[in-house]
């Protein structure tokens, strides 16, 4: 019952974005068919603008005005730390970053550089993948951090397809950055997997314990 209700009101929601205030029954119908195409407004956000126009069969004036609809809803969710900020949890941080990462095709990997309060110095984009694959070398991680004099750090990237479970390659990865922040004295605080609609956090499911040498 909560489903359908919620649907309905994402059509009706799209609807009226469409005809841009009060929705009609072309409206209606393009944003039905937006919906059964990509399945969820979930969906509908990761859709290009030519997609959005062609699937809904609307104008491109009508793409243009919920394309950045979609862009305006992900920006007023997207509440990143800023400088001076201290960390609390993963869960903070998920729910921080996560509209940044949700229509994102590729996969993006980020390091949060800390203080000795665990309060942000920066934010660093390391590396930008290709669908499923981000290569990742720890002198592109800890070069700034060196220089920053970072204290620790806390590793984050997407999975495009929404599934936040760690891959063979993640966990290789980030037991190669946990030796070598033991090496640099640099503490790799966690490791943060973004999904879709939840996330995996290496230090919460206690795994890093795992890669100490």
């Amino acid at each position: 019952m909560y489903v359908t209700v919620m649907m309905d009101d994402h059509l009706n929601l799209l609807a009226a974005v469409i005809a841009r205030g009060v929705e009609n029954s072309a409206s209606t119908a393009a944003a039905r068919r937006l919906l059964r195409h990509f399945g969820s407004v979930q969906g509908l956000a990761c859709a290009t603008k030519e997609e959005i126009r062609a699937t809904g069969k609307i104008s491109e004036k009508q793409a243009s005005v919920l394309y950045l609809t979609l862009e305006l809803g992900r920006e007023a969710c997207s509440a990143p730390l800023r400088a001076g900020e201290r960390l609390s949890s993963s869960r903070e941080l998920y729910h921080r970053y996560r509209a940044r990462f949700f229509s994102a095709r590729r996969e993006y990997f980020f390091s949060l550089q800390l203080n000795s309060k665990n309060q942000l110095i920066r934010e660093v984009l390391v590396s930008v993948g290709s669908l499923n694959v981000s290569v990742v070398h720890p002198r592109e991680v800890f070069s700034f951090a060196v220089r920053d004099g970072t204290s620790a750090i806390v590793l984050m990237h997407n999975h495009p397809s929404g599934d936040p479970a760690p891959s063979r390659e993640d966990r290789e990865c980030t037991k190669r950055l946990v030796h070598s922040g033991k090496i640099l004295g640099i503490r790799v605080l966690d490791h943060i997997i973004m999904g879709h609609d939840y996330y995996y956090s290496f230090a919460d499911a206690g795994r890093l314990d795992d890669f100490d040498p």
